[in-house]
């Protein structure tokens, strides 16, 4: 700063000199002097703003890292937290980081530090998660200020819920393509006791890794809780913060049944196929109250019978099954609801080609891989799903 301040001040003697060297009449030296001085004055004032503004700012990205991760932009915010891009410092990778308010890990007004502790024990189990169809986990902490965060890979695609609402439905073939690999990914939480307790569109990603596309990403596995462990917090909720989507809560989970399990899972899973298969939800109200009462009381309506697509029988088996208000007669783990999907094999089989193509079509911007780790086009679709989690 002082060395282009003592540049842009010298602009004017140094016209003085040239206007002396091709023999124009010019102020001499001294008057020269008194005209011009104010401008190296300011010259030197101006590097001490200029030394402010720097110290701001290297505190400011200081209070923006987090670990090996700094925050370049924030992607959406919810009644939890935050959810920001990153970017690793050392290995060039982008990341998301959701933050979590403090007053969340609270945990009810005990010890913050207890919770705290509970809630990395937690983590520790929700990131030896392994399933390629779960997001992964890179990272956790806590920040200075007692803010919780999760650094999780940045995905280049669409969650269902915004999926369906802008293209309609899926085909048989396509929804059943992804319902078997999130029965994958839950399978494996269930396999070591974990429930989700959220599944739901939004928490379901679909994306291209690599050259493969209508890969799923199951989201949102910070909200797990040990199926042995009933009474224990949550990842990243506190006791006094409602569980669950009113759309996709099993009666069991409705009613406060302390046995509530895997299988409220697969309800989950019941809800979101009719979703992906109907383009509506299971039960419809105008307040969310009823909706739940809906679940508790009510018989769904066989998914063949509001779409418009025609829904091969076995495939409204399937989501029946797991739409039985009975938690005993529903399947009793996503491994044995994966088992029931791959059982269903509709006409308009779905592979990478049919895949490739729809999404050249549909989704150009998200159909090339590129080198670059920062695609700017697809924060707000990522935002999407995150937000949603939050």
């Amino acid at each position: 700063m002082f060395a282009a301040a003592l540049a842009a001040a010298s602009m004017d003697p140094v016209g003085v000199w040239i206007a002396h060297l091709r023999g124009l009449p010019v102020p001499s030296a001294l008057n020269t002097v008194l005209m011009f001085y104010p401008n190296y004055v300011c010259a030197v004032l101006a590097v001490a703003p200029a030394q402010v503004l720097y110290r701001l700012g290297r505190q400011v990205r200081e209070a923006r890292a987090l670990g090996s991760y700094q925050l370049i932009e924030r992607l959406g915010e919810g009644g939890m937290g935050e959810v920001w891009l990153a970017h690793h410092r050392l290995l060039a990778r982008s990341a998301a980081i959701k933050l979590i308010r403090p007053e969340i890990l609270s945990d009810g007004g005990r010890d913050p530090l207890v919770s705290v502790n509970r809630f990395e024990r937690e983590a520790q189990a929700t990131a030896a998660l392994t399933s390629p169809h779960t997001i992964r986990v890179f990272d956790f902490g806590v920040t200075g200020d007692g803010t919780f965060y999760y650094v999780m890979e940045l995905l280049d695609g669409r969650d269902l819920e915004s999926l369906v609402r802008e293209f309609g439905p899926l085909p048989p073939g396509r929804a059943m393509h992804v319902m078997r690999q999130v029965c994958r990914s839950l399978a494996e939480a269930h396999a070591i006791g974990l429930v989700h307790r959220d599944v739901k569109p939004a928490n379901i990603y679909a994306c291209r890794m690599g050259l493969e596309y209508d890969f799923v990403k199951v989201l949102d596995f910070g909200l797990v809780r040990h199926e042995n462990r009933p009474d224990a917090p949550t990842l990243l909720t506190a006791r006094s913060v409602t569980m669950g989507t009113p759309g996709y809560m099993a009666p069991e989970v409705i009613l406060g049944d302390h046995d509530t399990d895997r299988r409220a899972d697969v309800y989950a899973l019941g809800c979101v196929a009719y979703f992906l298969l109907t383009g509506q939800p299971v039960f419809e109200a105008e307040h969310p109250m009823k909706v739940l009462m809906q679940h508790v009381r009510e018989t769904p309506i066989p998914p063949s019978q509001r779409a418009e697509q025609p829904i091969p029988r076995e495939i409204d088996e399937f989501v029946l099954a797991c739409l039985h208000k009975d938690p005993e007669c529903r399947p009793h783990s996503a491994e044995e609801a994966l088992r029931l999907a791959c059982e269903c094999r509709p006409a308009d089989a779905w592979d990478q080609r049919v895949a490739s193509s729809w999404w050249k079509t549909h989704l150009p911007e998200l159909s090339t891989p590129v080198v670059s780790t920062m695609r700017a086009p697809n924060l707000a679709r990522h935002a999407l799903a995150l937000s949603a989690v939050l």
